[in-house]
């Protein structure tokens, strides 16, 4: 299985009603091997038409965040959401429509691996914190803070809650909140510490990120 047959199942699924009023499924998109992973909860009208994710105003906001405040490109991460086809009228997804697409989610984060996750919005927060078995009561206590979800026996992954981009948009009280929990994951992703929290360097595998002793060691061997 790999993200490109997910997508296929994605565009034909029928595990739930909104394969009847959508008229594109949105699977997502971005690096395949992205370290980065930001997660909303559906698509909107924009995203429903085009089949691709966070393309509206509150898309754009995004990319701005990303290249502005983090220093990225868009396409350095990868972007998809928890429900992967619009609801009605941008209603809120259901529990069963949630339950019905997350697994679809779930193996995009086995596939692509991120060290670092970042949940638009409360219902994308609700299923990461379901999956962390931490309880969640709202947005706003969460937001802002990194938590780490030991994934396996092997693998810890970051989960940074933020508002979802639209918040800040109906709320422009919300848009420094919003640009303030980018300069934190920007913190996240710069600062090493003896824990060997990973670096910006290192999370787009540059020249110049920190290496483990048998990388090192290797990169002194016979060329």
């Amino acid at each position: 299985m790999d993200l490109q047959e997910i997508a296929e199942q994605v565009r034909n699924c029928r595990k739930c009603d909104l394969w009847k009023t959508r008229k594109n499924a949105v699977p997502g998109e971005g690096n395949p091997h992205a370290e980065i992973m930001f997660v909303g909860e559906a698509p909107g009208e924009n995203e429903d038409i085009e089949g691709k994710p966070f393309v509206g105003a509150a898309g754009k906001l995004l990319t701005k965040l990303i290249t502005e405040v983090l220093g990225l490109k868009r396409e350095d991460v990868f972007i998809t959401n928890v429900v992967k086809c619009r609801p009605p009228q941008n209603r809120d997804p259901t529990e069963e429509e949630m339950t019905a697409c997350s697994p679809y989610l779930r193996m995009q984060i086995d596939i692509i691996k991120p060290k670092l996750i970042i949940t638009l919005g409360r219902h994308s927060t609700l299923y990461l914190f379901s999956l962390m078995g931490k309880s969640f009561s709202s947005i706003t206590r969460v937001r802002g803070k990194e938590f780490e979800w030991k994934k396996d026996d092997n693998t810890v992954v970051k989960v940074f809650p933020t508002y979802h981009p639209a918040a800040a948009l109906y709320n422009p009280n919300l848009r420094k909140t919003l640009e303030d929990d980018f300069r934190k994951i920007k913190s996240i992703l710069t600062t090493t510490t003896s824990s060997k929290r990973v670096t910006l360097e290192y999370f787009m595998g540059g020249e110049n990120r920190p290496r483990d002793k048998g990388e090192e060691s290797n990169s002194h061997g016979v060329q």
